[in-house]
């Protein structure tokens, strides 16, 4: 039974591990796409009805950023320059078309695991 249960646990842990690699293909790669940006308005739309002034629109870890998550964690003014893949997509995509509409974006470490930066998170706010 001991050799089931640890068979068990390497067999999931390998689907985490090949759906976590698969995540990021996806972002690296990722473009945004018109049915994504469809979908955020829905979503901030919603937010804006329900009494709400700010979204978190998307989460990823620090380790996909250039520099690990450090320029964003020291709010550096050249944060962006370290946005990889779909992040950087749509750091363009609010810059050119939600910014001028008066949304803002924040964008910030929002876990520290082991003393280290986490998951990054960008939230949208108008």
């Amino acid at each position: 039974k001991e050799a089931q249960k640890a068979s068990e646990a390497l067999r999931k842990l390998k689907a985490e591990q090949q759906e976590e690699q698969h995540r990021r293909e996806m972002f690296m790669s990722g473009k945004i796409t018109d049915d994504m940006i469809a979908r955020l308005m829905s979503r901030l739309q919603r937010a804006a009805d329900d009494g709400r002034n700010e979204l978190l629109i998307g989460t990823f870890p620090s380790a996909w950023c250039i520099d690990g998550g450090r320029a964003i964690n020291n709010t550096e003014p050249d944060w962006p320059a370290s946005l990889p893949g779909v992040g950087k997509e749509f750091y363009e995509f609010f810059e050119r078309e939600l910014k001028p509409r008066g949304f803002k974006l924040r964008v910030e470490i929002m876990n520290f695991p082991h003393g280290l930066p986490g998951d990054v998170g960008a939230y949208v706010s108008w």
